[in-house]
């Protein structure tokens, strides 16, 4: 079992070559993840940029990681920059390299910086706070495998949250890591101008047949049995029914979960 002692992320072992690196003190309480395989090993974004992940990672492995780009939101692309190898899907490249549309670099700073319960370090400041840009290393499509070495990645293009969203399936152990897509305890963002409400319908709807034994979501709870599936189908299915897929309808409760259009 492997314990690290870190002020501001918290380690969780999901297997002996699988870690969430957790950022509990902020509240949107973001999960990034490190899959490691034989020959090299894949980080699932990157985290807010608080502080430097590559101090945790570089006591996970030595191995050469692969950083795989959920999408580019400020609090998935932090530590971008302390990788040399960043994969990302090829419909949010531009914002990798010229910067997050949709949202301002004031709006980023006041969420960064509000509700942290942590001591941050000393050299995160949220007045100077920017966005890692940068150009990627290679573009995702959707069917693209990533071979770890003995650990086989498929990814699936799941946009509507934003246009180049990606979930990574680990075909070996079946964990399905939806970023932004599906998470549990806030509401699933699809309120944005750059979001779009169908798309992520769709998105949720494609995920909900994929035969898993765990879903990780980049928010709150770590880890969700996968029979909640079954209700985001019929979620999906209701949604359509009610009319209201589109921007401005507000939140829409489930039991387990729910959706702000």
């Amino acid at each position: 079992m492997v314990t690290i002692n870190d002020q501001w992320f918290t380690v969780e072992e999901i297997d002996s070559t699988t870690f969430a690196i957790s950022e509990y003190g902020h509240w949107e309480k973001v999960h990034s993840f490190l899959l490691i395989g034989k020959e090299k090993a894949a980080l699932i974004d990157t985290g807010l940029g608080i502080d430097n992940m590559k101090r945790i990672t570089d006591q996970l492995t030595d191995l050469p990681i692969v950083v795989i780009t959920t999408h580019v939101h400020a609090d998935h692309i932090g530590s971008h920059g302390e990788y040399e190898t960043i994969l990302v899907h090829e419909a949010e490249e531009d914002w990798l390299v010229n910067g997050i549309k949709g949202l301002t670099v004031e709006q980023i700073r006041k969420e960064m910086c509000r509700d942290i319960t942590k001591p941050t370090p000393k050299e995160f400041n949220p007045e100077i706070y920017t966005p890692f840009t940068g150009k990627p290393t290679a573009l995702l499509s959707d069917g693209d495998l990533i071979d770890l070495g003995d650990r086989l990645l498929s990814i699936f293009h799941t946009p509507g949250h934003s246009p180049g969203h990606i979930c990574v399936l680990d075909n070996d152990r079946e964990y399905l890591f939806t970023g932004d897509l599906f998470y549990m305890d806030t509401p699933i963002y699809a309120f944005y101008p750059t979001t779009d409400p169908v798309e992520l319908l769709n998105s949720l709807e494609r995920i909900s047949y994929l035969e898993v034994t765990r879903i990780f979501g980049a928010h709150n709870t770590l880890g969700i049995d996968p029979s909640i599936l079954y209700e985001v189908q019929e979620a999906v299915y209701e949604l359509r029914r009610k009319d209201v897929v589109r921007h401005g309808t507000g939140t829409h409760e489930f039991k387990s979960f729910s959706v702000k259009f």
